[in-house]
């Protein structure tokens, strides 16, 4: 087996187009070569919805069920929670020692949230220290690889630093993990901005054919191409991004007859929903099976919690003896 690779995903309910193309995809094929865990981050949930955490648990079935739809295969990968983890919090407060204020405040996506998602309330310490959480889900198993989107690069590089700083500090105790990022483009939402539950612009895993096909009718094309017959303009219509994620659709022939005025935008959007539902078509049916299990996501949680935990045991057993903590 190649490289140790982790990734995790907030359970937020069910899965979009943004996390299949953005992540998934690259989660799945990754299972097949590499050593992968890859968890329910169910306590970074917290950090931006603490305030009522009623649905946390139907969340995490429903995000591990289209997973398990997807692809993801437990006899291949280590799927487990986050919050089964016990040495996770404990590891958390000694990252938290060496981690400066300044370093927190200068992540990008956390000035990002903050306009955001002001009217919840997250100006917290908890919200803060979301990289710190981060960086302790990724070292304390070890791993040297983590599949993440270009906006979460700045995390990933602080728990670089973090990494360092311990290493420097008390001795060598950790990899310094490595980005792999997405091959695809970054999946726009039907009104343009990137595809979000929160924006109410995303295309389900699980949306049936009409849906996806009247969602795509109302994305934005070209602004400047006003009439049928005005010439497009490709590189800047969100649409055409959605073809560029399907190397099975020659996106180079439908661009050249864009910028010709030979198509139209409607049969643009009518064709890649067609591309698009086939594409879930599986995972639709797979997903109905599944869910007539009810014990299917329980069961594959706990086996994942058992072979993390001994892992995570042991390298926070490293950390406290670097440390010096509960030595005589």
């Amino acid at each position: 087996m190649k490289d140790r690779v982790v990734s995790g995903y907030r359970p937020s309910g069910r899965l979009h187009l943004g996390h299949y193309h953005g992540n998934l995809k690259t989660m799945m094929r990754l299972q097949e070569t590499n050593d992968c865990y890859f968890f329910v981050a169910d306590w970074h949930a917290l950090t931006t919805d603490y305030r009522d955490t009623s649905n946390l648990g139907i969340y995490t079935t429903e995000m591990v069920l289209d997973w398990l739809a997807a692809g993801l295969d437990p006899g291949k990968c280590t799927i487990y929670r986050q919050s089964d983890i016990e040495s996770i919090p404990e590891i958390v407060l000694y990252f938290s020692i060496i981690t400066t204020l300044g370093e927190l405040e200068r992540c990008p996506t956390y000035k990002e949230q903050l306009r955001e998602l002001d009217s919840r309330g997250v100006n917290t310490y908890g919200f803060l220290g979301y990289p710190v959480l981060m960086a302790t889900d990724i070292l304390i198993v070890d791993a040297e690889l983590v599949p993440v989107g270009e906006d979460q690069e700045p995390h990933l590089e602080l728990t670089r630093d973090i990494a360092r700083r311990f290493n420097s500090l008390y001795g060598r105790t950790f990899p310094e993990p490595r980005a792999i990022l997405s091959p695809s483009p970054k999946i726009p939402g039907t009104d343009g901005r990137k595809m979000s539950k929160s924006y109410n612009n995303h295309i389900g895993l699980d949306d049936e054919p009409e849906e996806i096909r009247q969602k795509v009718r109302k994305m934005i094309t070209d602004p400047a191409r006003a009439r049928r017959q005005d010439k497009g303009h490709p590189g800047t219509c969100s649409v055409f991004k959605l073809y560029e994620a399907y190397p099975e659709v020659d996106s180079r022939k439908r661009a050249d007859e864009c910028s010709e005025a030979t198509v139209g935008c409607t049969d643009c959007k009518d064709e890649i929903a067609g591309v698009i539902a086939r594409d879930m078509a599986g995972l639709r049916a797979k997903r109905r099976e599944l869910a007539g299990n009810p014990d299917v996501v329980s069961e594959i949680l706990a086996a994942g919690a058992d072979v993390v935990r001994p892992i995570a045991g042991e390298v926070l057993g490293r950390v406290r003896d670097a440390m010096n903590i509960g030595n005589l």
